[in-house]
């Protein structure tokens, strides 16, 4: 008999678990998604056009918190954990409830979800939301150019809206981001591969087929290059893995699902932010990537910062606009933009939850623990005037913008705004040049 199954995610790692593992094994029956960490996303249906000819009335979505209701009134006989960046004490609660409600509980791994690329694959992953990932994965499509390679990027999805039509996208320019109507996560992702004019980068829902318009790419493939996100690991087989570690957060290496796995994983293990943490930090994380991955290449870098007007921080209140997801199940307390509000001397961080309206209330409610800072949230149009409205009403002298992309394009902002930048640096050696040509000697030739 087939067993019914309902997927625990958040509009990524679950859809493509379903894609790969689910869609046309026809020992199971995907009765429900679940969805937790993004707003709006439940109440929609994973469309049939996607699903499949095993489910031409598609598969509903519910809140997260339904799932005792679900697996009881569906007769569920496994719950597939499919989301990432979660502490292992809430990973197991997840288990206890799903088991006390009667079903399994899964976790499903590479061997069963990735797909195999013709083309040399290097994946960058991460052990929590916010390390550094997407500077590195740049840092390695910088490399790869200067060698006269062609890379596609394909990014970890992010599919908020549309479904059908986001199964496979394609960006190369900014315009592009207006085409396929990006969130502000999204194209804090997209805009800055796409502004570099060094490669394009694709996204989407079905991470198969995404995979073969990016081997074919118009402009020429050499290298994919698996831009993951959050901890998760990738969707695909890798021929080189990179995983970036914090030592701002020492211990969640080890502590945060499927985080490890990425450590355990990686080829190469890049330490980043060795500049801002304390020594005892980045300690503890070397003993932990010693324990756990031994025989992982070791890079130390730092993120550096670039500032277009210092002069607007100095002495001045600032209000500071970091990237969403860092600040909220990122739990980072502090990001690229009050790293420079620290660095140029701002009078204060002017707190902005007294000023908060609609969305972004909400947003500081399920996370109290932001402070003072501002997340970039923009899964909407309404979190978007949310957050205009926000910056709006927030008294200060300037608006520090953390976020990777050019905020002012997309809320207005009536305050001077300071722009910051960050890429990645290596420290020393071993360094990403000598690890990629090795890399490109050995499947590219």
């Amino acid at each position: 008999m087939k067993k019914n199954v309902i997927i625990i995610g958040a509009a990524g790692r679950d859809f493509h678990n379903f894609n790969t593992f689910f869609r046309k094994n026809d020992n199971y029956r995907v009765v429900a998604f679940t969805a937790a960490q993004i707003p709006d996303i439940a109440g929609r249906k994973y469309p049939k056009e996607l699903a499949g000819d095993l489910y031409p009335e598609g598969i509903p979505v519910y809140t997260e918190d339904e799932l005792p209701r679900l697996i009881k009134t569906l007769k569920a006989d496994v719950c597939v954990f499919s989301y990432s960046d979660i502490p292992y004490p809430r990973v197991m609660k997840t288990s206890a409830i799903v088991n006390a409600a009667g079903a399994d509980f899964w976790l499903l791994g590479p061997q069963s979800t990735m797909i195999k690329s013709t083309k040399p694959l290097i994946a960058v992953g991460a052990t929590r939301t916010g390390c550094g990932k997407s500077q590195t994965s740049r840092k390695i499509i910088e490399v790869l150019v200067e060698m006269g390679l062609k890379v596609v990027a394909i990014r970890h999805p992010m599919p908020y809206g549309d479904l059908v039509k986001q199964k496979v996208q394609r960006f190369a320019t900014v315009d592009d981001l207006k085409k396929h109507d990006c969130t502000i996560e999204e194209m804090e992702e997209y805009e800055p591969h796409v502004v570099s004019k060094r490669n394009v980068i694709y996204a989407g829902v079905d991470y198969e087929a995404i995979l073969r318009q990016a081997e074919n790419d118009p402009d020429g493939c050499d290298i994919i290059l698996w831009d993951g996100g959050n901890n998760d690991f990738p969707f695909y087989v890798p021929d080189l893995t990179v995983g970036v570690v914090d030592p701002l957060r020492p211990g969640a290496e080890v502590s945060y699902y499927p985080g490890e796995v990425v450590a355990r994983i990686s080829d190469v293990i890049c330490i980043n932010k060795i500049d801002s943490a304390s020594l005892e930090n980045i300690q503890e994380v070397r003993r932990n990537i010693a324990a756990i991955n031994p025989a992982a290449t070791v890079i130390d870098a730092v993120s550096y910062l670039t500032v277009d007007k210092p002069e607007r921080i100095t002495g001045k209140r600032v209000l500071v606009v970091e990237d969403g997801p860092t600040l909220t199940h990122g739990e980072m307390k502090i990001g690229a933009g009050t790293v420079a509000a620290m660095k140029y001397g701002a009078a204060e961080l002017v707190d902005p939850r007294p000023y908060t309206v609609g969305k972004l209330r909400e947003t500081f409610n399920t996370y109290p623990n932001i402070g003072v800072l501002l997340p970039a949230m923009g899964y909407g149009e309404q979190q978007i005037k949310d957050l205009e409205a926000t910056i709006a009403n927030t008294p200060c002298d300037a608006v520090v913008i953390g976020t990777p992309i050019d905020l002012s394009r997309i809320v207005r902002i009536k305050q001077p705004t300071v722009k910051i930048g960050y890429e990645l640096q290596e420290i020393g050696q071993p360094d990403f040049r000598t690890i990629l040509r090795r890399f490109v000697e050995t499947h590219c030739r």
